[in-house]
């Protein structure tokens, strides 16, 4: 090797420069295109595949003017732009644009977030990060937190957490072989997302060990049963431990009787978790429901941040309110980790202790910079504006004659396509089936043609239409050009039946 190494990953500084202005008014074009974007493109996988370069992997490199300006065709030809203002398919936010920047800093620096001497400042705007997100939720913000990937990561360390502080210390070395952990169970309504079973599963208590409590008819948990199910547990010798919650499900965005649930989880001495991954964020409006309000009495919170906070993928959090107790659930010492300080005032924060990766990105610098951004009043705002467009395309959906509106929870409006001629034998069985066969193909059609992008949602075997609003460019234009998509196809598909 010779003394002046010649990388060929080394990028000329000159070059970079332009490379990254390039790059950045591609970008800058797309956005402000975005209006005038299908949302999403009718695509196969087979046809997405072809205009990718043959395998196999390339023996000789490639001139990055070249190899950026395909990337970014290829992304901008071939992709779903949740930041489109009439995307309302998932609960995906729009990305701020200094978020966008934010992570290009944060990839240049590359701090690895795990320990604080391998990146100080990184670790204190993360841990800033999650005081201010406690503090929009008005939870204390001397809790316990860390960023993660998603909501599924978060509640899955939120569960760890509850497992270690309600197990006991023998849980780590035991597992849940040991007396003290056997017949450990968890309740969770049924609308409670996904993660939960992956977290049990994970987390080896199987998913057996989830009791599912029955629902209301707005999708909340039944506090009466989830009493009466903890009350037989323990008559048979099983050990409650955990309640998870949910502030906005991911169907119908309805919020569980928190208040009534912590009050149960206060008697019975069970860890309350709640899932505001979606729904956390409008707890800071000064007319936010009760119950949303009331996520305060949470043990551990999941919220996250590319959601209803606009952050760029990746940004999940969790919120642990008696921080040694998320320390606990993660906290080793081998000899080659960099241990906090932990005597007087100036403590450092080394977040391999407090989750469980060691190799961290920096995720918190797109949230810090964008809650300063706009600040609090900003996101208020936002927020609202995006609550008051969903209840705009509600109330659309109840004065046409041939949709049928069904819920309207925090930003996320319901409804299906019931032509005249169906009104009355909606409810008998063979008409059922095919209006769920026919809002679904709706759905197809709406993401292939690109003009608006929205999703499903499945309540007591009814297939819904569902629009969700995370999106700071929506504007009501946006929403009102929903309904005449789903008339237009729905029209279209039953003139063919």
């Amino acid at each position: 090797m010779s003394v002046d190494r010649n990388s060929p990953l080394e990028i000329d500084p000159e070059d970079f420069r332009r490379l990254g202005h390039d790059l950045v008014d591609r970008v800058a074009t797309l956005l402000a295109a975005l209006r005038q974007t299908p949302v999403s493109r009718a695509a196969t996988p087979s046809e997405v595949r072809a205009v990718l370069p043959p395998d196999p992997v390339p023996e000789e490199g490639s001139d990055p003017d070249a190899l950026l300006a395909e990337a970014s065709r290829l992304l901008f030809e071939y992709s779903t732009f949740n930041a489109h203002p009439r995307f309302f398919g998932y609960i995906s936010g729009a990305p701020a644009p200094i978020g966008v920047l934010a992570d290009f800093l944060a990839s240049a620096i590359n701090a690895n977030v795990s320990g604080w001497t391998r990146s100080p400042m990184a670790s204190e705007i993360e841990r800033q990060t999650i005081r201010w997100i406690a503090q929009l939720l008005g939870y204390p913000d001397d809790c316990g937190g860390l960023l993660v990937s998603g909501g599924n990561t978060a509640n899955v360390v939120g569960m760890l957490a509850a497992r270690r502080a309600m197990a006991g210390p023998g849980v780590r070395t035991g597992g849940l072989t040991s007396g003290e952990t056997i017949g450990l169970v968890l309740y969770a309504s049924e609308e409670t997302h996904v993660w939960i079973r992956k977290a049990a599963d994970m987390c080896g208590f199987g998913t057996d060990a989830i009791h599912w409590i029955a629902t209301d008819d707005r999708q909340r948990m039944d506090v009466a049963a989830l009493e009466r199910r903890i009350a037989e547990d323990r008559a048979a010798g099983l050990r409650p431990f955990l309640v998870v919650a949910t502030a906005g499900t991911v169907g119908t965005g309805a919020i569980d009787p928190v208040a009534d649930i912590a009050a149960v989880c206060h008697r019975e001495n069970l860890w309350l978790h709640i899932d505001a991954a979606y729904g956390g964020p409008a707890a800071m409006l000064d007319d936010a429901p009760a119950d949303l309000k009331a996520i305060v009495h949470a043990d551990s919170i999941a919220i996250d941040p590319h959601k209803w906070l606009y952050a760029p993928l990746e940004a999940g959090g969790i919120l642990v309110r008696d921080a040694d107790a998320l320390r606990e659930a993660f906290r080793y010492r081998p000899t080659y980790y960099d241990y906090p300080d932990d005597t007087g005032n100036d403590q450092r924060t080394n977040f391999f202790e407090w989750g469980p990766q060691n190799s961290r990105g920096f995720r918190a610098l797109k949230v810090w910079l964008a809650l300063r951004h706009a600040g609090r009043s900003g996101y208020r705002r936002m927020i609202a504006d995006d609550i008051a467009a969903a209840r705009a395309l509600y109330e659309a959906a109840v004065a046409e004659p041939e949709i049928e509106a069904f819920a309207c929870n925090l930003s996320i409006a319901t409804f299906r396509f019931v032509p005249d001629a169906l009104k009355q034998k909606a409810g008998e069985t063979e008409t059922a089936r095919y209006l769920n066969e026919l809002n679904a193909a709706i759905v197809r059609r709406i993401q292939a043609d690109g003009n608006v992008f929205i999703s499903n949602a499945v309540v007591n075997d009814t297939y819904l239409l569902r629009a969700c609003i995370v999106n700071f460019r929506t504007a009501i234009p946006d929403v009102e050009a929903v309904l005449p998509e789903v008339l237009r196809i729905g029209r279209e598909f039953t003139q063919k039946r």
